[in-house]
């Protein structure tokens, strides 16, 4: 059995998901970085390595349930221990509602929405036998008040919240808390993509006037794991700036 507490972190090869793998590993976990994209997990784990933390890489495509059930049920098994989960895998796919698809829809519900409930209900019996259980799920902005364009990501995100809500009231008397993060823009591959003009647009309507770091997100969800957020669960921490409020 895995002495450290063992965290998995899905959607951990890049952007906020690496972010959360690295701080993780820094505050002395041992941290399973899952991602379809072996090349960048691999990085990841390379980079926490240099930094004397601990971590592996699992690929494993998050939209479908029978391996991420799979997946975490192997590294429960392999580790004794399961201590930590933070869903936060996503993908967007938007357009407007009138010319959106149904598979843009689906594929978006599956993986943002679905895997996270997969991945709970597999890993619930592992980490109510821990301590100190934690499971972060990483909704957004969108998922609170809505966004023109994002009909399938906002009900994903929208549905995250519903999801933790129960979970936390479910087990609690485990002594498992479950919580959410919702950022706003961060500064990742995603919002890389905007135009500079859509950037300035989107800073005035933020009252710190800048997109937000991945660590900021990490930091929550360091907060969030640890001993000091022992007695919150079932609330969604909003990260971004003061933008929703």
């Amino acid at each position: 059995m895995t002495e450290k507490r063992v965290a998995i972190v899905t959607g951990g090869s890049r952007g906020i998901g690496a972010a959360i793998v690295r701080r993780l590993a820094k505050d002395g976990l041992h941290v399973i970085a899952v991602a379809r994209n072996a090349d960048k997990l691999n990085e990841v784990v390379a980079s926490v390595a240099s930094e004397g933390g601990s971590a592996e890489a699992l690929v494993c495509d998050i939209a479908d349930s029978k391996a991420v059930s799979t997946a975490v049920e192997q590294m429960a098994d392999k580790h004794g221990r399961l201590d930590v989960l933070v869903n936060n895998a996503g993908i967007t796919k938007d357009g407007l509602i009138l010319r959106m698809e149904d598979e843009d829809f689906d594929s978006v519900i599956d993986t943002n929405l679905k895997s996270a409930f997969v991945a709970i209900r597999t890993a619930a019996r592992s980490i109510m036998r821990s301590k100190s259980g934690r499971i972060i799920n990483i909704s957004s902005v969108s998922g609170v008040a809505g966004n023109a364009g994002q009909a399938n990501y906002a009900a994903s995100k929208a549905g995250l919240i519903g999801l933790s809500k129960s979970v936390a009231k479910e087990l609690a008397g485990k002594g498992v808390t479950c919580n959410v993060v919702a950022p706003g823009f961060i500064t990742t591959d995603m919002t890389e993509g905007l135009s500079d003009k859509i950037k300035e647009t989107v800073k005035q309507v933020v009252p710190l006037r800048r997109f937000g770091e991945p660590q900021e997100i990490a930091g929550v969800v360091s907060f969030l794991a640890g001993p000091d957020a022992s007695y919150i669960t079932g609330q969604v921490l909003m990260v971004d700036g003061g933008m929703v409020m």
